[in-house]
């Protein structure tokens, strides 16, 4: 199995730990080790990488200024928490990545906005603009108004998520631990260090252990849900020890990680989770020449669209078919069914006079379509 490298990646999630940018004692930022981060940070984007942040911090910068007392916080307290110190974890960001002519955005998220279809189409589309302006995402869970029930827990998690709706080729997980043992490196001198993972097993699984600290929601196991969620989307994933100055600087130059190497790539394992994960709820009839185009590697747009069956929304999954022939294959439709009968056999550039509104040139883009050849048997 061939590790891959940092430079190799085109887009990188990267998943900062609580106890990386707040002091374990007074919960005060971490400005030092910020500023070798953005260091990190500028040195990939000044070769064409696109980079987003998923910080924790919030809540125990957020505490701090708060004067809440050490020890678990009831619910309404950390949201409180996370209220007052996102907007300092954000203004922390912005200051130094500043300081390399780099602009921030910050999002915050929901477990409903990566599951309802709408809201996680709206979040990519929003992320993927951000990343086009030359800007960095930064972004947390919305502590302020998650609950217990739909909190994704950890940030471990949250960065699988956001890795997968992007479609990243590796995810970072720099954390207070600079990789998996076979047992727990706390309390066994001996603990034999693993390298590298090329599938989840239960011997993997079973490695895991509540390695954290009292200002981390996670700790190994979750790390393990993270990796097990971006390998079955084609993402790579590493855990690296983050308390180092420009950690990322580390892991390049050989610092001791654990990567865990999936066998896809984004863009494949998305694909073939079109074809085979989602059902159809309706169809979009095609005429020849938008077959032809299809064929050689281009979008579906509206023009070459002849009908419109059954009633879906904007991301839903659609069949494709010929005229007069059967299924090309299917995607994900960037219009409603109501809107996709008004413009189609239009000019793309005529869709914002008949809707109103400027949406997408495109029908399905091609990164959201699977031909029927493309399909494994």
């Amino acid at each position: 199995m061939s590790r891959p490298a940092l430079a190799e990646a085109s887009r990188i999630v990267i998943k900062i730990g609580s106890a990386l940018l707040a002091e374990p004692e007074t919960g005060a930022l971490n400005e030092a080790w910020l500023d070798g981060l953005a260091r990190d940070v500028a040195a990939l984007r000044g070769r064409g990488t696109d980079v987003l942040l998923v910080s924790s911090g919030a809540i125990a910068i957020g505490r701090r200024h708060l004067g809440l007392p050490a020890g678990d916080l009831r619910l309404e307290e950390m949201q409180a928490a996370a209220a007052c110190g996102q907007i300092r974890l954000a203004h922390a960001y912005q200051s130094a990545l500043a300081r390399h002519g780099i602009g921030v955005a910050q999002i915050l998220l929901t477990h409903e906005d990566t599951e309802a279809r709408r809201r996680y189409l709206n979040a990519r589309s929003t992320i993927n603009t951000l990343l086009a302006l030359g800007t960095v995402p930064v972004i947390n869970e919305n502590d302020t108004v998650a609950t217990a029930e739909i909190r994704f827990g950890d940030n471990d998690r949250l960065a699988a998520r956001v890795a997968v709706m992007m479609s990243a080729d590796l995810l970072v997980l720099l954390s207070d631990v600079d990789g998996l043992y076979e047992t727990d490196p706390r309390h066994d001198p001996e603990a034999r260090w693993v390298p590298e993972v090329g599938r989840i097993t239960p011997r993997i699984e079973a490695m895991a252990g509540d390695v954290g600290t009292s200002t981390a929601a996670g700790g190994m196991v979750t790390k393990i849900a993270a990796a097990r969620h971006a390998m079955a989307a084609g993402c790579h994933m590493v855990i690296a020890k983050g308390g180092v100055d420009r950690p990322l600087a580390a892991l390049e130059g050989g610092a001791r990680s654990t990567w865990f190497v999936s066998t896809a790539t984004p863009r494949a394992a998305r694909k073939s989770w079109i074809a085979s994960a989602l059902e159809p709820r309706g169809a979009l009839v095609i005429d020849e020449g938008a077959r032809r185009a299809l064929a050689q590697g281009r979008s579906l747009l509206p023009a070459g669209v002849k009908a419109v069956e059954g009633a879906f929304e904007r991301g839903d999954a659609v069949a494709v078919r010929v005229e007069r022939g059967g299924e090309a294959g299917r995607g994900l439709v960037a219009y409603s069914a109501a809107d996709a009968r008004r413009i189609i056999g239009h000019k793309s550039r005529e869709i914002e006079r008949i809707l109103g509104y400027r949406g997408r040139a495109e029908m399905i883009h091609r990164d959201d379509l699977v031909l029927d050849e493309e399909q494994a048997p």
